[in-house]
């Protein structure tokens, strides 16, 4: 039969794992959670590029398109 000793060192190397295992898992959460803070920021900076983009294209002189003057 297992003695109580031997219960409680196990006991003990549970609730040290379980200890470990929570810290790790908040720290992956805050860390989670600050790039999905980043990626939110690029997205929208991507995005405002883009429209910036669009509107340069359309406002620049001349098509793209056309074929040089020489032509």
């Amino acid at each position: 039969m297992i003695d109580v000793k031997t219960l409680s060192d196990r006991i003990d190397v549970l609730e040290t794992r379980l200890t470990f295992q929570d810290e790790t898992i908040e720290t992956l959460n805050k860390t989670i959670t600050e790039q999905w803070l980043k990626i939110d920021a690029l997205t929208r900076q991507v995005a405002s590029l883009s429209e910036r983009l669009l509107e340069a294209e359309a406002n620049a002189p001349g098509a793209a398109n056309e074929p040089p003057p020489h032509y």
